[in-house]
């Protein structure tokens, strides 16, 4: 599943996705009715994978709460928005069982809830998606570490090069001809 273009913007109901960027704001597109619109930079927006839910020892990936719901719920829809708090808080308990009580509110399982199911409806949450999302980031990890590797060789390489004496260079610099003054006076005509 792809969060990285998702976002939700705050007093407009539902996700969207990101579109393109405009000089002065981004196109977007709404998950469920694909209609495109714009909204300006000043507009506050998250990103679903830069949001993460509480628990007691450390905040988790709305990625994996969603992985959670999905699994939980066999990848159908879940729980509505409207259903009442200890419905909601039980429906998070099954989720994210160590998830933190004072921390996380009730108006924030709603939003887990809602965007579950605009996700699902969508066509997002998919056993497919989770499947292929984990092994991208083992692909995008692999890279990364060979990536370093050619990082450090090349930093290596270039430290090698200024431990060299540069004395050949600075005598060449120095036998080129110098050049004439500018004048700073204006010719008056």
């Amino acid at each position: 599943m792809q969060l990285e273009k998702i976002i939700s913007i705050s007093g407009k109901p539902g996700l969207f996705k990101l579109v393109s960027q405009l000089k002065n704001g981004f196109i977007i597109e709404d998950v469920l009715t694909k209609k495109k619109g714009s909204i300006s930079n000043s507009s506050q927006v998250s990103l679903l994978d830069n949001i993460a839910m509480f628990t007691f020892d450390k905040e988790v990936p709305l990625f994996d709460v969603f992985e959670n719901v999905a699994k939980k719920s066999e990848y159908k829809e879940t729980i509505s928005h409207k259903s009442s708090d200890a419905e909601l808080r039980a429906f998070m308990l099954e989720a994210l069982p160590d998830y933190d009580t004072e921390r996380v509110y009730v108006s924030d399982i709603k939003k887990l809830a809602q965007w579950y199911n605009i996700l699902h409806k969508a066509g997002y949450i998919t056993p497919e998606s989770f499947v292929k999302a984990e092994e991208t980031s083992k692909e995008e990890a692999e890279p990364a570490t060979e990536e370093k590797a050619e990082k450090k060789t090349a930093a290596k390489k270039t430290a090698a090069k200024a431990d060299k004496p540069a004395g050949a260079k600075v005598k060449a610099s120095t036998s080129t001809a110098k050049s004439a003054p500018k004048s700073t006076h204006r010719k008056q005509g």
